[in-house]
C-alpha cells in the first residue's frame, strides 16, 4: 500500500459548495424550536465554528447559555438538515471546479482528503452528499465546529485523527488546508501548515493575498492547475 504523504483539508461552505442563506434559516429555526425565540440578531458565519456561532447567537439573545443549550442547538441543526436533504441539490449548488479537483486527488495514492469546516459533520455529509462529493473525503478524520470556537483546533483534530486512522506522520508543511476566508488561513499558519485561499466566497484575491495565505486561487476550475498547485506547496 502506497504511504500517505499528504493530507489535504477542504472548507465546506463557499469553498467547496455554496448554500448562501441557508446557515441563516437553519439558525432561525432551530433558535425558534428550542427556546421559543424569534432570530433578532445574525451572527458572521464566514470562517466561523458551529460552537462559536451557536454561542454569540445565544447571547445575543439573552440567553445565558449553557453546554447543553448548545447541544440542543446542534441537535436541532441536524434535525433540521437531514429533513432537508432531498431539497439540497436545489438550495444550494457545487461550485465550478470542486467536483473535478477532489475526484483528481482521490486518485492520487499518497493523498489524503478530508475537510476543516465549521460544520457540524452531520451538516457537512448533508451539504457535499447533495452533489456527489462524500466519496472522495473522510469524513471520520476531518475536524468539526462542534469541537471547538476557535478554528486552528479544528486543523489539529483532524491531523491527528489522519495520523491514527492511516499510520502516517503528517508533518506540518505535508498538510494543506484550503478555505475561502483569512480564518482558514490563519488556523493553517497556527500548526505550521500550508494555507490555501481560494476566492471563491466573500473575500477578494487581494484580501487573501494580504492574510498572507501561501497560494491564492481565483477559484477552482482549471483541475491540472489545482491539483498541481496544492501538490506543490507540501
Amino acid at each position: 500500500m502506497t504511504e500517505k504523504t499528504t493530507l489535504v483539508l477542504w472548507d465546506v461552505d463557499q469553498t467547496l459548495v455554496d448554500y448562501s442563506g441557508t446557515g441563516h434559516a437553519w439558525y432561525g429555526q432551530a433558535l425558534t424550536s428550542v427556546l421559543g425565540v424569534e432570530l433578532a440578531h445574525v451572527p458572521a458565519f464566514p470562517g466561523r465554528t458551529e460552537r462559536s456561532i451557536t454561542v454569540e447567537l445565544l447571547e445575543a439573545h439573552g440567553v445565558d447559555w449553557t453546554e447543553e443549550h448548545v447541544e440542543r442547538m446542534f441537535a436541532e441543526l441536524i434535525t433540521i438538515a437531514t429533513a432537508a436533504r432531498p431539497d439540497l441539490p436545489s438550495l444550494g449548488r457545487a461550485l465550478p471546479g470542486a467536483p473535478q479537483v477532489l475526484a483528481a486527488l482521490a486518485e492520487r495514492a499518497e493523498v489524503v482528503q478530508s475537510l476543516v469546516t465549521g460544520n457540524l459533520v452531520e451538516l457537512a455529509d448533508c451539504k457535499l452528499a447533495a452533489f456527489d462529493l462524500l466519496p472522495h473525503v473522510d469524513l471520520e478524520v476531518g475536524g468539526y465546529g462542534s469541537v471547538s470556537a476557535d478554528r486552528h483546533e479544528l486543523v489539529a483534530a483532524a491531523t491527528r485523527a489522519a495520523q491514527a486512522k492511516y499510520g502516517a506522520v503528517f508533518a506540518p508543511r505535508s498538510v494543506v488546508v484550503i478555505g475561502d476566508t483569512p480564518h482558514d488561513v490563519a488556523a493553517a499558519h497556527h500548526h505550521g501548515a500550508v494555507g490555501v485561499a481560494v476566492a471563491t466566497g466573500r473575500y477578494s484575491v487581494e484580501e487573501l493575498v494580504a492574510c498572507g495565505a501561501d497560494v491564492v486561487l481565483t477559484d477552482l476550475t482549471d483541475t491540472d492547475a489545482v491539483v498541481a498547485t496544492l501538490l506543490r506547496t507540501t
